[in-house]
């Protein structure tokens, strides 16, 4: 399953491609939009929207100028996460996604509060695990483990 950005459906068929299967696009797994603030770095962001980012800092219900609450991307996650629970009851099931979703994800796994969004970093391949049991239960397995970026492919084991 991936978001229908691009460098994810990249990535998505990639690892499909290794297991047999195909990649699906699914719209809520898209990043959250940033509005004016796409393409900005974070510095730039404080510079040039202070009270602004400070409104978004302060609430997850707060958007960027132009972009999306990470409260409405909470809803399309959620979203996500029902609708795979009613239909993937049990197996793996891999999501090539992006920080706020993930972050919405294992916020609400962790049963955190919404400080932790600005909290944990996610670096760019990171692997999160999230299991979900029959019961409605929920484990966070792994966070951001990127040892697989470490892997050089040119070597072989011997």
């Amino acid at each position: 399953l991936s978001s229908p950005l691009g460098r994810c459906v990249a990535t998505a068929e990639a690892i499909a491609s290794t297991v047999g299967v195909r990649a699906v696009v699914q719209p809520d797994l898209v990043e959250c939009d940033f509005g004016r603030w796409e393409g900005l770095t974070f510095a730039d962001v404080g510079q040039r929207y202070a009270a602004a980012l400070e409104a978004w800092l302060g609430s997850p219900a707060v958007a960027p100028p132009g972009g999306e609450s990470f409260h409405d991307v909470a809803v399309r996650v959620r979203r996500w996460v029902r609708r795979l629970r009613e239909t993937h009851r049990t197996g793996l099931v891999i999501a090539v996604t992006h920080v706020s979703p993930i972050k919405l994800l294992l916020r609400d796994a962790l049963a955190a509060g919404d400080a932790f969004l600005h909290r944990c970093y996610l670096s760019p391949a990171g692997v999160s695990i999230v299991d979900f049991y029959p019961d409605g239960g929920i484990a966070v397995r792994t966070v951001n483990d990127t040892a697989h970026l470490a892997v050089d492919p040119g070597v072989t084991a011997g």
